[in-house]
């Protein structure tokens, strides 16, 4: 069986407040990918920037939720990685065989325009979120 490819997309970043967060990255090159989103499957508002360095994506809490506000509360800003796959089913089976778990399984996400994504823990403090690839069309 060949190991499904990762393809990098993003950095994750936990915050309270996305145009704070923005003005800091801002000072560095950043700018707006597109514009922002709001998933309530996941319960985040997200921001996309692009710059001098890897894509970021800014969540933060949609009012009433606690998606990102533990990784806030403890200081940890850079809490995912996130990375295409052309076959998310495969990915997942293929991290899970190395010891990774299931944290949030496949679901529909607004940012990826209702391609599915799903979260693994891919060690103690290493998490993982897994984008369903677009498809051509045949």
């Amino acid at each position: 069986m060949t190991e499904p490819v990762l393809e990098f997309h993003h950095l994750g970043v936990a915050c309270a407040d996305l145009d704070k967060e923005e003005a800091i990255w801002a000072a560095l090159g950043f700018t707006r990918e597109a514009p922002d989103f709001e998933d309530e499957n996941q319960g985040v508002r997200g921001r996309f920037l692009v710059g001098p360095g890897p894509r970021l994506e800014l969540l933060a809490d949609l009012e009433g939720r606690r998606t990102v506000a533990g990784f806030v509360a403890r200081g940890i800003r850079f809490y995912h990685h996130g990375f295409y796959v052309d076959d998310i089913d495969a990915a997942i089976a293929a991290q899970r065989a190395k010891g990774a778990k299931l944290l949030r399984p496949p679901m529909s996400a607004i940012a990826f325009g209702g391609r599915k994504v799903a979260f693994l823990a891919i060690a103690k403090g290493v998490m993982i979120e897994l984008i369903e690839s677009e498809r051509p069309e045949a």
